[in-house]
């Protein structure tokens, strides 16, 4: 197992696989890198470098009091493509993930990055604010906290449902995965992820967004419960130059998932491009 040392001295461990052009994914919340398994054993087999990380406080990494908001990821992000001396990667996020690329580059640049696959992405800004009336209300958010402070193991069992899309009529209900997904959002320290929730669903990445200038596609879809599509990639998009959206119809927030032969061959087809 490999770990890396942050700058507060929290061990973090990550997965980095194979030779080629580096691809790294960052997972969301409140998942681990695991969750993007089907994803680098994709790239893995099509000649690429694949490296993920568990985010602190979840998975196989420490659990550390501090650093659970966007700026510390980033900074942890930005050790591993540091320490691993990375050139030319694309990186791949996925929901609150997603959120942590953004942050990235808004404190890094792109001077490592070749290329930014945002899936399911919160940014801009999830909460509804006076300047963001299409956000969620933050009663929503609160909800979430004061379930995961009171009622963890069954929340996520119930947030599974709509994760995944398996509410919807005639949706199959793929139970492994209501698994999985229970079992990694377990592993997790209950602080990380309470804290967390503000990170991704409070933080504003509009003006990271602003200094992409690099190769930019927004995989989301349209039935997205979790992210609403309207508030996030349609917007994002139009801040982020050079961006396009690929739009699933009838598409989950998890994606990765639901349809991972499709996510892998957008991802490869933007890679290769």
């Amino acid at each position: 197992m490999k770990y890396l040392s942050m700058k507060d001295g929290t061990q973090m461990f990550y997965k980095d696989w194979g030779v080629g052009a580096p691809v790294v994914f960052s997972h969301g919340w409140p998942l681990n890198a695991d969750a993007w398994d089907a994803q680098m054993l994709y790239m893995l087999h099509h000649g690429y470098r694949v490296i993920a990380h568990d985010r602190r406080g979840h998975g196989r990494s420490d659990q550390p009091r501090q650093g659970h908001e966007m700026d510390t990821y980033a900074d942890d992000l930005a050790t591993l493509l540091d320490t691993l001396d990375l050139k030319e990667a694309t990186l791949v996020g996925h929901s609150a993930g997603s959120g942590e690329v953004a942050r990235y580059i808004g404190r890094n640049g792109t001077e490592r990055v070749s290329k930014v696959i945002l899936i399911g992405a919160v940014p801009p800004l999830m909460v509804q604010t006076a300047a963001n009336p299409g956000g969620l209300p933050l009663a929503v958010f609160d909800t979430m906290r004061e379930s995961i402070a009171t009622r963890r193991a069954e929340f996520f069992k119930d947030l599974a449902l709509p994760f995944f899309g398996y509410n919807r009529p005639g949706a199959h209900h793929a139970q492994a995965v209501i698994d999985s997904f229970w079992h990694a959002a377990m592993l997790g320290s209950i602080h990380a992820e309470y804290e967390c929730i503000s990170a991704f669903s409070e933080t504003d990445f509009t003006e990271d967004l602003k200094k992409f200038d690099v190769p930019t596609l927004f995989i989301h879809g349209n039935d997205d419960q979790i992210v609403p599509i309207a508030n996030s990639a349609l917007v994002a998009t139009k801040i982020v130059r050079n961006s396009t959206v690929k739009i699933y119809p009838g598409g989950s927030h998890g994606l990765c998932a639901t349809a991972p032969k499709q996510i892998n061959a957008d991802i490869f087809a933007f890679l290769a491009d």
